[in-house]
C-alpha cells in the first residue's frame, strides 16, 4: 500500500508537529513493508505447494509409465522392482496431497485473511489524511481573518471560521490518536497470529519427510540388490552400455 498526501497551501502555524508526523509515518511505513512481506510469503506458498504437487504427480506418472513398459511384460524382476516404486510415489502422492492441504488450511489461508485487513487500514489512513487536509484549510482561513484589519465583518467571519475549525480539528485529532494508538499494536500481533501457523507448516514437514523416510526406506530394501556398492552398479551399467554400443544398428559409420 502507499500513502500519497494532497497537496494544499500550509496554514503558517504547524498543526502537526513534527515528530508526531513522523511517528505516524514510521508506524504506517512498517504496516506498508508488513502488507508487502505478507503478499509475497502467501505467493511464494502457492507456488511452493503447486510445485510439490507437480513433483510428485509426475513422480507417478513416471512409474504409471514404466508399469506400462512392454519390458515389465518379459522380465518379472523388472516388473516386481517397478511396482514396488508405483506403489512408493502413489504413497508419496498421498502424503503431499495431505501436506499440501494442512499448508494451505494453517498457513495460506491465514495469509490471505490477515492481507485482507490491510484495505481497512489504508481507507482508515485515507480518513486521517482527508481530515487534515480539511484541518489546514480552515486553520489558514482563519490566518487569514487573523491578519485582516479586525472590522466587524471580518471578526465576524474570523468567529465563523474558528466554528467551522473546532469540530475538523478534533476530528483529525481523534483520528490520528487512534491511528497511533492502533498502528503499533496491529504491528505487534503479527506474531501471535502467524505463529501457529508456522508451527503448523513445521509439523506437516516433519510428518512428511518422516513418512518419505520409511517409504524410500523401504523401497530400497525391495529393490536393492545385496552385495553391489555404487561404483560396481555404475561399472555394471557402462558394461552393458558398451555392449549395446558395440551392435552394429548403432557403430559408427
Amino acid at each position: 500500500m502507499s500513502w500519497i498526501p494532497f497537496k494544499i497551501g500550509q496554514p503558517k502555524k504547524q498543526i502537526v508537529p513534527k515528530t508526531v508526523e513522523r511517528d505516524f509515518e514510521r508506524e504506517y511505513g512498517k504496516l506498508q513493508q508488513l502488507e508487502d512481506q505478507t503478499k509475497k510469503l502467501q505467493k511464494d506458498m502457492k507456488k511452493s505447494t503447486d510445485a510439490d504437487l507437480a513433483m510428485s504427480k509426475s513422480a507417478v506418472k513416471i512409474s504409471c509409465d514404466l508399469l506400462s513398459n512392454p519390458l515389465c511384460e518379459q522380465d518379472p524382476k523388472f516388473l516386481e522392482m517397478v511396482t514396488a516404486l508405483d506403489t512408493a510415489m502413489k504413497r508419496m502422492d498421498s502424503f503431499n496431497q495431505e501436506k499440501v492441504n494442512q499448508i494451505q488450511k494453517t498457513v495460506i489461508e491465514p495469509l490471505k485473511k490477515f492481507s485482507g485487513v490491510f484495505p481497512s487500514l489504508n481507507m482508515a489512513v485515507k480518513r486521517r489524511e482527508q481530515a487534515l487536509q480539511d484541518y489546514k484549510r480552515l486553520q489558514s482561513k482563519v490566518e487569514k481573518y487573523e491578519e485582516k484589519e479586525k472590522t466587524g465583518p471580518i471578526l465576524a467571519k474570523l468567529h465563523q471560521a474558528r466554528e467551522e475549525l473546532r469540530p475538523v480539528k478534533e476530528d483529525f485529532e481523534a483520528k490520528n490518536k487512534e491511528l497511533l494508538e492502533e498502528m503499533p499494536k496491529f504491528y505487534s500481533s503479527r506474531i501471535d497470529y502467524f505463529k501457529p501457523s508456522f508451527e503448523s507448516l513445521i509439523r506437516a514437514q516433519v510428518v512428511y519427510y518422516t513418512e518419505m523416510y520409511k517409504i524410500f526406506g523401504d523401497l530400497t530394501e525391495q529393490i536393492d540388490e545385496p552385495g553391489l556398492t555404487d561404483e560396481e552398479r555404475e561399472k555394471e551399467n557402462e558394461a552393458k552400455l558398451n555392449e549395446l554400443r558395440a551392435l552394429s544398428i548403432v557403430a559408427d559409420d
